[in-house]
């Protein structure tokens, strides 16, 4: 089982405050204590992956 991190957090934070400037919705923010990785997905086609460094990448699969 993982933990949320500092960076990890911080990180998440600034991704969405960038998604809502950009007039996004957020329609899920999750943690998966499994991976210890951060989901977010937004607006149409949005997916993004945070993981415990506070990496953060696109998730596209179209």
């Amino acid at each position: 089982m993982y933990f949320l991190t500092a960076r990890q957090a911080l990180k998440a934070v600034k991704v969405c405050q960038s998604l809502s400037t950009l007039y996004r919705d957020i329609t899920l923010f999750r943690f998966d204590p499994l991976t210890g990785d951060i989901y977010i997905l937004a607006g149409e086609n949005i997916e993004i992956s945070i993981n415990q460094d506070g990496r953060w990448e696109f998730s596209n699969d179209t």
